[in-house]
């Protein structure tokens, strides 16, 4: 019996022993200058080729019924992922005066596209049409169709807002403590983007919501003005959830699901479910689920999570999961490093954004909340989302290269030039704390004074 307790006790401690040999690693790991950079890259590149994937297998059926091309929806969407991967090559390269000087323009063309939107949707409803044409531009609710490229401006207010808010908080310093300072002009510039998102698109306006809070959180505000943001934006949500029926509609079929689920309030959440429960633990294969050969409306945008979960089962979903948590940590820990407010407040933000529109998009095809029709980052079909998206990893990626850390790394052994020209250029050395000179007492300065007058005499 002694035997087996002392055999017991050398495997638990063995147990521990490489357990904590692991916890070791890993923080050596995380501890490593560039830990970020790489942590960031690798989660969002897994994430880009499982949505690539995704899109294939959720729009092969329906393409090959179309035009008997199974792999259109891939191309399109690899496509997008190229332009992505460019945009985030390019913002990797920009300091962060180059953003800074870009917000304003950004969010200027954001709102002029959503104007110009909302301005042709009038014209339809006017003429009682679905679509208005002007020559080769048409409107399509929440798109802008130039030809036969399609554009979301929506998707660019996100990433708008974000540099603008960031670049009026970082500037207004200690002078956030007072409501003046921080309503003007952050709140009615606020107020405008959701009235004009959110009389349409309830999701985005959720996400340009979670954006503003994510700024302020950075940027230390007062609990008390968060409190003051959830009441208003609670009171705002509500009057646009009721001037829209149709999500008034599906609201009320999430806390109370009819016996009849056919209609189009539920029908699409409880074939999510369906798609979960049939894919079990493991899964029935990468494209072999059946609910999205027309079962499962949206399979290759909305629900595309569901498509995972049948297809991929649990484990896959776990895995996806798992990665936009090492996306959540990493964008934080870049915010924790970073020094530059603007920096600080813009990486939280990103990460605020991406993160939260995984939860609610995940969120509704769980049924967990209401259904608010936004794209599932890096994995949704839809070229805007995916564009703005990468650019979004390209600014973090910038950042993380520009933690302390990491800049005192990469200019101790900086890589090659041609790498630097074709990759990124070394970030900015962080600038050394100036050394406080202690104050001199008294009795310093008068002999110092003493001192000097025998000088002169002397001379």
């Amino acid at each position: 019996m002694g035997e087996e307790a002392k055999q017991g006790s050398v495997a638990a401690q063995a147990r521990r022993s490489l357990f904590d040999g692991g916890i070791s690693a890993l923080r050596g790991l995380l501890g490593r200058p560039l830990a970020s950079y790489y942590l960031l890259i690798s989660s969002a590149g897994l994430l880009l080729v499982i949505g690539l994937t995704m899109v294939f297998s959720a729009t092969g059926p329906r393409d090959i019924a179309d035009d008997g091309n199974a792999f259109a929806a891939l191309a399109k969407q690899a496509l997008f992922a190229v332009v992505g991967l460019a945009a985030f090559w390019v913002c990797q390269r920009l300091p962060a005066r180059t953003f800074r000087a870009l917000a304003r323009p950004v969010l200027g063309v954001a709102i002029a596209l959503l104007l110009f939107l909302n301005g042709l949707n009038a014209l339809a409803a006017v003429r009682e049409e679905e679509v208005v044409h002007l020559g080769p531009i048409q409107s399509d609710e929440l798109w802008l169709h130039i030809g036969s490229f399609q554009l979301q401006p929506s998707e660019f207010v996100k990433i708008g807002l974000i540099l603008w808010a960031a670049d009026v908080v970082s500037r207004k310093g200690p002078a956030l403590t007072y409501w003046r300072e921080l309503a003007m002009p952050l709140f009615p510039v606020v107020a405008l983007l959701f009235i004009l998102v959110g009389y349409k698109d309830l999701g985005t306006m959720l996400i340009l919501m979670a954006i503003v809070v994510g700024v302020l959180w950075a940027a230390g505000v007062r609990m008390q003005v968060f409190a003051s943001l959830f009441v208003a934006g609670l009171a705002g949500i509500g009057v646009l959830i009721a001037a829209a029926y149709y999500r008034f509609a599906r609201l009320l079929t999430f806390f109370n699901p009819p016996t009849d689920c056919a209609q189009e309030g539920c029908y699409q959440g409880i074939q999510g479910r369906y798609a979960i429960d049939n894919g079990g633990w493991f899964g029935v294969g990468l494209g072999q689920g059946q609910l999205k050969w027309g079962w499962l409306p949206a399979a290759d945008n909305d629900f595309i999570f569901a498509v995972i979960a049948e297809e991929l089962g649990v484990i896959g979903c776990i895995v996806v999961l798992a990665l936009f948590g090492v996306l959540a940590y990493t964008g934080l820990r870049i915010a924790r490093r970073i020094d530059d407010p603007f920096r600080r407040l813009v990486a939280a933000a990103l990460t605020t954004w991406l993160v939260a529109q995984a939860l609610i998009n995940i969120g509704g095809v769980v049924g967990l909340i209401p259904i608010t029709g936004l794209p599932l980052p890096f994995i949704s079909d839809g070229g805007s989302a995916l564009v703005v998206t990468m650019a979004a990893i390209g600014m973090l990626a910038s950042f993380a290269r520009a933690e302390p850390d990491a800049a005192r790394a990469l200019h101790a052994r900086p890589p090659a030039r041609w790498v630097r020209l074709l990759w990124a250029p070394l970030p900015p050395l962080p600038s050394a704390p100036k050394a406080s000179r202690p104050p001199a007492s008294a009795g310093g300065r008068a002999a110092r004074e003493r001192a000097g007058v025998g000088g002169e005499r002397r001379r």
